[in-house]
């Protein structure tokens, strides 16, 4: 959202699934009011037998106090949700040209390419893409801090991306902060778009691939006797289209610090900070 309602006394009511993008068939789901976890952030919660798939939903919302309610149309889901891949199956049949719905195994061949592709990305980041979560109970937040702030709470000495999901204040003043410690790839774009692109490369240049999933290489002319193929040909890296490297990743690489080696001090007088004068 651009606009978090509840600072002028507004709320988020609800949420409508709908199979089509139009939205306009029948409510396939539908959730509500919404939880507010912390400044522009809500959570809604669905039933857990829908099923997979995508849905394009509208949510509706009071922006503020007194006013009329407003609908957003562009909210658009792929479930399920928290499956430790950076892209939905739906993501790379998009990117493939395949059309939806999946079948049960586009959806599991999409999942492995996905996840092959990943690892791909976290062997040379050398860190997992999938952030660990943490509680922090009866914790009490450093002064004039934002709450959403990780500098605002006792993080452990970890070297590494902290993120704050929630904080909730307990009846005794304080409070139990959930954390995420880790790289967030799913919300990293050029990651997303490494994976999902080379994701789909792989795919097009498998065996039978336009048989299985639709997303075989993509061929540009056939000889008469049907005896040549010739397919598309990429464009070269550093030109317009091209696939991203795994080179276009490296500011995501850890970083290891060391204290840099010093030579040894001399003993005082002959070394050191105190002054020493003959006399």
């Amino acid at each position: 959202m651009h606009c978090d309602p509840a600072e002028d006394g507004g709320q988020v009511t609800r949420i409508d699934l709908y199979g089509d993008a139009g939205r306009t068939g029948a409510v396939l789901e539908s959730a509500g009011p919404a939880v507010r976890i912390r400044e522009g952030v809500y959570r809604f919660t669905l039933a857990e037998d829908a099923p997979d798939g995508r849905y394009w939903c509208t949510v509706t919302f009071t922006p503020e106090e007194g006013a009329a309610l407003v609908k957003d149309r562009t909210v658009r889901l792929d479930l399920p949700l928290g499956t430790g891949l950076v892209a939905s199956p739906e993501q790379l049949a998009d990117e493939l040209g395949v059309p939806l719905p999946l079948t049960p195994q586009q959806r599991e061949d999409f999942r492995d390419q996905l996840g092959k592709a990943q690892a791909d990305v976290a062997g040379y980041l050398k860190r997992p893409l999938v952030p660990v979560p943490k509680t922090l109970r009866g914790v009490s937040p450093q002064p004039f801090l934002p709450l959403d702030s990780a500098k605002a709470w006792p993080v452990p000495d970890v070297d590494d991306v902290v993120k704050v999901l929630s904080y909730t204040k307990d009846p005794d003043g304080t409070y139990t902060v959930r954390l995420l410690i880790g790289l967030d790839a799913a919300a990293e774009d050029p990651i997303v778009h490494y994976v999902l692109v080379h994701a789909a490369e792989r795919i097009r240049n498998s065996p039978g691939a336009e048989a299985t999933s639709g997303g075989g290489r993509r061929v540009t002319s056939v000889s008469a006797e049907g005896q040549s193929v010739s397919y598309e040909t990429a464009p070269v890296t550093g030109q317009a289209g091209a696939l991203p490297t795994l080179d276009s990743l490296g500011d995501y690489r850890k970083r290891l610090w060391r204290t840099l080696p010093t030579a040894a001090v001399a003993p005082w007088p002959y070394g050191g900070r105190r002054l020493y004068r003959r006399w």
